[in-house]
């Protein structure tokens, strides 16, 4: 195991060991004189309301005592992509437990709002609040204590996350993430990021502009770049939480559905009532969530991570900081390249070895712990397979030995990068995270030019358009953190550095505000903590202050003695808004408990 590594791990340990005792010690009171169905606890009026509307044969079996009930929990909905797909997994699930003697229930629908279609408008600044949402919706579903497992459906941004969150309130439960599949490859990425360059220099009229955006998302299952989405997949298979190799199989094929049949039996097997219960909240250890991160910097994955995690673990009563982020990147080299980290996107990922593929390089160097308990069993050795279709049925055979596409995804031994894709970056501005996997120059990782301050995206743009960025510059986007806004994704931001960028002329950004997996080759830091809103020194910051931003150093300076910074007035957030409210003020007391960036920015699971 690699020293740093198993460091890392131990600090987490460390540091987390009465609230992860408290955690387990809440499984075990639960569990430990449990012989029966969870259902056979409530009055007898209660069972009748949960047997009221079953089938005939499902009721039977519901009022015997060996007889499993698990739960679904999906974030199906029409209008996001991702999510499509899960309509039809309801019955295949329900076919696969019965024909295995079990029941199975639809327990709840959660919200899946789509980052994709909100972004630049109002929407947004409800989306990681969003997360939350989930998370008791989730509880919800489950509090009605008739369950003996779950089936989480559900993929994208905070949608994953948020699942997550709520399902370890109930870590006692054996539960298997069941994810619907990216789409198929379309529009290539980098033709999709120069068209929209065009479009914001007037080169494309919205007509044609739309033709390029619906030829890059076409179809049903996940958008095919390493966002936030498909970071969240591989990170639950790194959790141990998916079956071996489930990750990014396509949406609507044979192997998929296969997959989907196989997740329901399995956590059959996973329930109290069997010799293999495997409760979720074990499966969330220390270890796993370090292999999480080491899987996220080994292949540049979503920023958004360094928060979702955050707040994953701590569902878990384990305390995971950007510290631990940062020491891990320094020990895992780059060994993956997917858009926006390179011209490829995550079918050619799979195609070129996959999940199965990174689990053996980071294994065999001694970069994962190989001991965690998963939801196919103790150990990673399972998710050195890769599943196919043999005779008809789900097989699994040994991954591939060499990569099939050396520059999509290499070895450990000739990596991409010696570091990870993240780095923390701290100074007197407070502490930010910088994407450097997708930065093609490595001396980018390095400015050191005046600011020029905005407090929201249209200002940015405003600017842009009226021929003002066309200079070497550091743009402050500020009051967009979680308490002044909600924290929206900030992808509008991204077209027009870009052209400044293509012009010759150096820029970077700070923003307390966050831009996920997209960000492109863009230096930035994000995720800036304290933010604008609590008076952190983003506030104070004017026009032409010198910004040093240095990742190989870690730092983030503003080039002024901090005691003059700290004198100055802080900037008030300008409430500018008009028109109707949708829907933002209902979710204010949310907004107002919001933890920072680095806490998990969370209302409901941080210290």
């Amino acid at each position: 195991m690699n020293k740093k590594i198993k460091k890392v791990t131990d600090r987490i340990i460390e540091r987390s060991r009465e609230t992860r005792k408290r955690y387990l010690e809440g499984i075990e009171y639960v569990i430990s004189s449990k012989k029966g169905p969870f259902r056979f606890e409530l009055p007898l009026s209660s069972l009748a309301h949960e047997l009221a509307a079953s089938l005939d044969e499902e009721k039977e079996r519901l009022k015997r005592e060996d007889i499993p009930n698990i739960a679904i929990i999906s974030t199906y909905n029409d209008l996001v992509s991702a999510h499509e797909p899960l309509k039809s997994f309801p019955k295949v699930i329900k076919g696969a437990i019965g024909e295995r003697g079990g029941v199975c229930q639809f327990a709840g629908g959660v919200p899946a709002m789509c980052d994709g279609i909100t972004q630049g408008c109002e929407g947004m600044e409800l989306s990681l609040m969003s997360r939350d949402v989930i998370a008791m919706s989730t509880a919800i579903a489950l509090c009605h204590n008739c369950f003996d497992g779950a089936l989480l459906l559900g993929v994208c941004d905070k949608i994953m996350p948020g699942l997550l969150m709520g399902a370890l309130q109930f870590g006692h439960l054996p539960m298997i993430l069941v994810p619907g599949g990216p789409m198929t490859s379309g529009l290539p990425n980098r033709e999709k990021a120069k068209a929209r360059e065009l479009f914001a220099i007037g080169k494309i009229d919205k007509k044609e502009m739309l033709e390029y955006e619906l030829r890059a998302y076409h179809s049903p299952g996940t958008c095919t770049f390493y966002g936030t989405a498909n970071s969240n997949q591989l990170m639950a298979e790194m959790l141990g939480l998916h079956l071996p190799g489930a990750s990014f199989v396509n949406a609507l094929t044979p192997l998929r559905d296969a997959l989907t049949k196989e997740a329901a039996k399995r956590v059959l097997e996973l329930t109290h009532l069997n010799d293999s219960y495997t409760p979720i909240g074990k499966v969330v250890s220390e270890k796993a969530i370090v292999n999480a991160i080491v899987g996220l910097m080994a292949t540049g994955g979503s920023t958004n991570e360094t928060m979702h995690l955050v707040a994953i673990a701590r569902a878990a009563g384990i305390i995971l900081d950007w510290e631990d982020f940062s020491d891990l990147s320094d020990e895992v080299p780059l060994i993956c390249r997917i858009y926006p980290n390179g011209p490829e996107d995550i079918n050619a990922f799979q195609q070129a070895g996959g999940m199965a593929f990174l689990f053996k390089e980071l294994s065999k160097s001694g970069l994962l712990h190989e001991d965690c308990l998963t939801v196919y069993g103790r150990g990673i050795d399972n998710y050195l397979q890769e599943p196919v279709i043999k005779d008809g049925q789900l097989s699994y055979e040994q991954g591939p030995r060499e990569s099939q596409n050396t520059s999509v995804l290499t070895t450990v031994s000739k990596p991409f990068d010696r570091f990870g894709g993240l780095k923390v970056l701290k100074g007197n501005l407070g502490q930010a995270i910088m994407k450097i996997s997708a930065l093609k120059d490595k001396e980018e990782t390095f400015l050191e030019e005046k600011a020029l301050i905005f407090e929201s995206q249209d200002e940015l743009e405003k600017a842009f358009n009226e021929g003002r960025l066309f200079r070497d510059f550091i743009a402050v986007v500020r009051f967009q953190g979680p308490k002044a806004n909600g924290m929206p994704e900030l992808h509008k931001l991204i077209t027009f550095l870009s052209i400044v960028m293509d012009k010759g002329f150096k820029c970077g950004l700070v923003t307390d505000g966050r831009l996920s997996g997209a960000s492109g080759k863009v230096p930035f830091a994000i995720h800036l903590t304290p933010e604008a809103e609590t008076g952190g020194p983003i506030a104070r910051l004017r026009d032409g202050d010198v910004i040093r931003m240095d990742a190989k150093n870690g730092i983030l300076d503003c080039l002024i003695d901090i005691k003059e910074l700290m004198e100055r007035e802080p900037a008030r957030r300008r409430d500018e808004k008009k028109g109707p409210d949708l829907g933002r003020s209902i979710f204010s007391v949310l907004r107002k408990n919001l933890s920072g960036a680095s806490k998990g920015a969370s209302a409901i699971f941080h210290e």
